[in-house]
């Protein structure tokens, strides 16, 4: 199955630059779990990291990051996992809300992520706007294995002004804040 989700802005943190930023998640047949995010809007205004090996690498999200909460529904721990523009990405286990823990699952080699630029169509100069898109695939090896999942799709969009804007699905507080467990608003069942 299939799903196609929007993401918003925080209300304190809004963006003008970016027009959209949509989610499409999808359960494959071996378990892991598809995303991919089409970020839409003035890219000249985004600050899209340049390419590097793609390794494990922390703190992705102090710059323009695409990220994936994961919990079993009814529980608290949860998974975190980073996408960058980079093809770096990086993972986190949580028993609590960031409340941390090692696991080495979630440490071990991780399939690379990749974006790419594209045009948006026809547009004209008043309404030009560019579409970049980054996709990524969690193994079913590190995801939970018991169900329903619940996911919260979120991302860090940085501006060439050094300001940034954080997307979810949900905001449920007056501050951005990825890790509440209100925003975990998507499930998946099987």
């Amino acid at each position: 199955m299939i799903w196609e989700l929007a993401l918003q802005p925080h209300p304190a943190t809004p963006c003008p630059a970016i027009h959209t930023l949509n989610a499409t998640v999808e359960r494959l047949a071996d378990g892991n779990l598809r995303l991919q995010y089409t970020l839409r809007g003035d890219l000249a205004q985004v600050r899209i990291p340049a390419p590097q090996p793609p390794v494990f690498t922390d703190g992705l999200w102090q710059h323009t990051c695409f990220e994936a909460f994961v919990a079993v529904k009814g529980e608290t721990a949860y998974r975190e996992f980073n996408f960058s523009p980079t093809s770096q990405w990086a993972t986190y286990a949580f028993s609590d809300y960031r409340q941390p823990v090692e696991s080495p699952l979630l440490l071990a080699p991780f399939p690379p992520c990749g974006g790419r630029a594209g045009d948006g169509g026809e547009c004209s100069e008043q309404d030009s706007q560019s579409t970049y898109q980054l996709d990524a695939t969690i193994p079913s090896t590190a995801l939970p294995a018991a169900a329903p999942l619940q996911l919260a799709l979120t991302a860090v969009i940085e501006l060439t002004d050094d300001s940034k804007s954080y997307w979810a699905l949900k905001h449920p507080g007056e501050r951005p804040d990825f890790h509440h467990r209100d925003g975990f608003t998507h499930e998946i069942w099987s």
